[in-house]
């Protein structure tokens, strides 16, 4: 498998270098004088405003470090949070490095200097926001009558429930006091421009980082079915239950919605996203000769079941005689028993891919297919891999080390599976963070 590695991993580098976080800022944000443009917005910086620069996630470091470039001589203040070994060369804008994907106290000092920063903001005054995937964690601020532990209970609950990050973020958004489009409350009357790499599918704003500065289209009595759907409502702390049932009977604010004043002063702009990572990683496959097959449907849904398909895919390519390079993205979820092991949904995706490879029989073995599941931000799970690469040879070299696919599948334990192996990917923190990215080579 090694040349075909060898492309793998340079197919999701191509990947990454597109939307990697202070590129994609520059080539959306311009200055001319005191004229800011971005997309079809324009803004002129007042001489006596002030300039705030806030952000939060994977990517938010490298993004305020493009906006200081553009805007240095202006900014006043700036604060961002970010994962640990996530930061950039900044120079005016303070970085809190803190705890993904369970929130710690780090996280929370960082939450509490952004308000600070955003307090007191004036008509005249620009706020530049810097909003990326993993903010909803590194952003912990828990509501009245809440703590910190509480949210990180509530978080272990929620990443082992299965419930993909819709669902997470709209549990989160009504335990915060800052997420959930109340910031944008904070920040009034000042001007916000929100610079977006987005990690959800759809491109959701109201989902991303927990939509800040957004209308929050989720309420209290949503989040109670959901817990109750995820069967987590009933080991919820004592505190959170209260909120919620207080929020259902209208005892609790609601997050701020559409139409609320609040939104009247805040644009929102996406800089990057998964589609963008496809489509590099598509014309590096072509230029290495392949034919790109794209797929328009994300990833979803559990891990397992999404690497069976994917390899079935390719299997099916194969067995028409085509040379492919299939192209996914998205994210996976991994439902979690008691008794787990350690990995990624990205391993349990390659690990259960590699399942399907070893059971073809209508095609010549091994099959000519080699396969890559990462995450763009080169992490994937509680690990130091961002994923993994299989092929059909995956399950007879694992067989010959002792492994059995099967048992380490059923433990959600693909790391050791693939660290014995030698097939793990390491790329290290990456600085952005726009979902997986998915990759077989066929023929």
């Amino acid at each position: 498998m090694s040349d075909a590695r060898t492309l793998l991993r340079s197919l999701f580098a191509a990947a990454v270098a597109a939307v990697e976080p202070a590129a994609a800022v520059r080539a959306h944000l311009r200055r001319d004088g005191s004229r800011l443009t971005v997309g079809g917005w324009t803004h002129d910086l007042a001489p006596a405003g002030r300039v705030v620069v806030v952000g939060a996630g994977k990517a938010a470091a490298a993004m305020a470090q493009a906006v200081e470039g553009i805007v240095g001589d202006r900014i006043t203040d700036g604060i961002v949070v970010v994962k640990h070994h996530h930061t950039a060369p900044l120079t005016q804008v303070r970085q809190f490095e803190a705890s993904h994907p369970v929130p710690d106290a780090d996280g929370e000092a960082g939450a509490r200097a952004i308000e600070a920063a955003l307090t007191g903001l004036s008509p005249q005054d620009l706020v530049i926001a810097c909003w990326s995937g993993g903010a909803s964690a590194l952003l912990p601020a828990p509501r009245d009558g809440l703590t910190l532990a509480d949210k990180q209970a509530v978080t272990r609950l929620l990443l082992a429930s299965g419930g993909d990050i819709t669902v997470l973020n709209a549990v989160r958004k009504h335990l915060s006091r800052l997420k959930g489009g109340q910031l944008a409350r904070r920040v009034q009357p000042a001007t916000v421009l929100c610079l977006v790499v987005s990690d959800v599918i759809g491109d959701d704003l109201a989902t991303i980082g927990s939509g800040p500065f957004i209308a929050d289209p989720t309420t209290f009595a949503e989040v109670a079915a959901v817990l109750r759907r995820l069967d987590i409502a009933e080991h919820l702390p004592p505190s959170v239950a209260r909120l919620i049932a207080e929020g259902c009977a209208g005892l609790a604010a609601e997050t701020p919605k559409a139409g609320d004043p609040c939104f009247a002063r805040v644009h929102h702009h996406l800089v990057a996203s998964n589609a963008l990572a496809l489509n590099a990683a598509a014309a590096a496959a072509l230029a290495a000769g392949y034919r790109p097959v794209v797929w328009s449907q994300p990833l979803t849904g559990e891990a397992r079941a999404a690497g069976a398909t994917f390899a079935g895919a390719a299997l099916h390519h194969l067995s028409r005689g085509e040379r492919v390079c299939l192209i996914a993205g998205g994210e996976t979820t991994v439902t979690l028993g008691i008794d787990h092991g350690r990995g990624g949904r990205n391993q349990e995706f390659a690990l259960a891919a590699a399942g399907m490879l070893a059971s073809a029989r209508h095609v010549r073995v091994p099959a000519p297919v080699a396969i890559l599941a990462a995450g763009t931000d080169g992490t994937d799970g509680p690990t130091d891999a961002a994923g993994a690469f299989v092929d059909a040879t995956t399950v007879a070299r694992a067989r010959t080390a002792g492994l059995d696919l099967e048992q380490h599948l059923n433990r959600h334990d693909a790391y050791p599976f693939f660290d014995r192996l030698g097939d793990l990917l390491r790329s290290g923190p990456t600085g952005t963070n726009v979902m997986d990215v998915s990759l077989a080579l066929v023929g």
